[in-house]
């Protein structure tokens, strides 16, 4: 992929010392090690005396963890605006695919010390407890990260949100916005406005809070449809008091009794009334003219950026490597972020597998595998320690990524 004369022209912070590690190398090694498990600064020691890694790259010598600490405290925030934006751009303009779904998001970090922006807010998980509230911008299509903030953890969803769109459109400057969704934190005039004053708007679906309005709307509405077994469906035109015009409201109940396990909130202005009660509602703003029931089923495949944040948890930890530094901890999360979008281009293009493996199953199946390298005359050999029946399908991987070249072809799923 010629990832690392991509590096080399980025406009990466020098090393001050002749004798520092290249920051090429420090980069590569890095992803390489969060590949390989580490989860922890301590942990980036994996790779350091693996003899393999270091030929194969033809490096000197391998950096230890503090290497890694004292460079990325080196970033400030421009540094990280400039650098990632600029990755985020080769990749996605190398990318053969387009009309994309952009899905926004936030999500709760759970810090145990003093670091930098670590402050008490929304934790659902450990009220109390100082967090980081990121912002994450996901590409359905191809299950990679457009965009990454790290905020502090007292952070209101809507903080930013109007800067860290417009940034992540420069991302994808040269790519089709097909869709917007969000969820409720993004529930904000100033949002709507953004995307509808665009030279080419921009479609969205975004969640409603049940705030007094949107409840009496709900509980106004006398015609719904059915669309399955205790799910009702009805749509119609709201205007919140600080707008200046209508949207479009789509309003979802389902029936408790029917479907015990629904989503939704209960109408707590109207909880005297025992047939309201007995729904659980959801609603959302979209600028889409798509039947009502199509917009809730395009909306219900947001899930799956929850679970490209709970693969960043526990397979890449973005929940647990940090440092003292706010800056530094946001320049190592991009670069996790850099190693999943590497990683998944490499399980839609070399691996091919009609269902996706996590990291941890790509670690043990590709990476866990004895080797070592021995020389014929100039030329290098690496020897494996694999079975019969393994070596054809890691034959097949070597076959596939060795004709990979920009513009990457990716393979979505059906």
């Amino acid at each position: 992929m010629s990832f690392a004369e991509v590096m080399n022209n980025a406009p990466l912070p020098v090393q001050g010392l002749n004798r520092g590690y290249d920051p090429v190398q420090l980069i590569i090694q890095f992803i390489i090690s969060i590949w390989c498990g580490a989860s922890r600064y301590e942990h980036l020691e994996v790779t350091r005396f693996d003899g393999v890694i270091q030929q194969m790259f033809g490096w000197k010598s391998m950096a230890g963890h503090r290497a890694f600490v004292r460079y990325f405290q080196k970033f400030s925030m421009e540094d990280n605006a400039v650098v990632f934006s600029y990755l985020y751009k080769w990749l996605f303009n190398n990318l053969a695919f387009d009309n994309f779904i952009l899905d926004l998001d936030s999500s709760v970090v759970t810090r145990y010390g003093e670091q930098q922006g670590a402050a008490t807010g929304y934790n659902p998980r450990k009220p109390g407890r100082k967090s980081h509230h990121p912002l994450m911008a996901f590409i359905a299509d191809v299950e990679m990260v457009a965009n990454f903030w790290l905020r502090s953890g007292d952070a209101h969803t809507a903080n930013n949100f109007k800067a860290f769109p417009e940034q992540t459109l420069l991302n994808l400057q040269n790519k089709t916005i097909g869709l917007l969704r969000a969820d409720t934190g993004f529930y904000a005039k100033k949002i709507f406005e953004l995307l509808e004053n665009r030279h080419s708007p921009i479609s969205y679906v975004i969640g409603c809070p049940m705030y007094v309005t949107i409840q009496r709307t709900i509980q106004t509405q006398k015609v719904w449809m059915q669309i399955d077994d205790g799910i009702e469906i009805a749509h119609t035109d709201y205007q919140s008091p600080t707008w200046d015009k209508t949207r479009r409201l789509i309003m979802v109940r389902q029936k408790v009794s029917r479907r015990p396990k629904a989503a939704g909130k209960v109408l707590r202005l109207f909880e005297d009334d025992e047939i309201i009660n007995g729904y659980r509602h959801s609603c959302y703003i979209t600028n889409l003219t798509l039947p009502a029931a199509e917009i809730w089923r395009l909306y219900r495949n947001r899930a799956t950026c929850e679970n490209r944040i709970k693969e960043l948890k526990y397979d890449y930890a973005l929940d647990k490597i940090n440092q003292q530094s706010f800056d530094a901890t946001e320049t190592t999360l991009n670069f996790i972020m850099i190693a999943f979008n590497l990683m998944n281009l490499f399980k839609q293009v070399v691996v091919k597998d009609k269902i996706r493996p996590t990291l941890k199953t790509i670690r043990y199946s590709c990476f866990g595998i004895g080797s070592y390298i021995t020389k014929n005359g100039r030329d290098r050999i690496l020897k494996m320690s694999l079975n019969i029946k393994r070596r054809s399908w890691i034959t097949k991987l070597w076959e596939n990524a060795g004709g990979i070249e920009p513009p990457f072809i990716t393979i979505v799923k059906e």
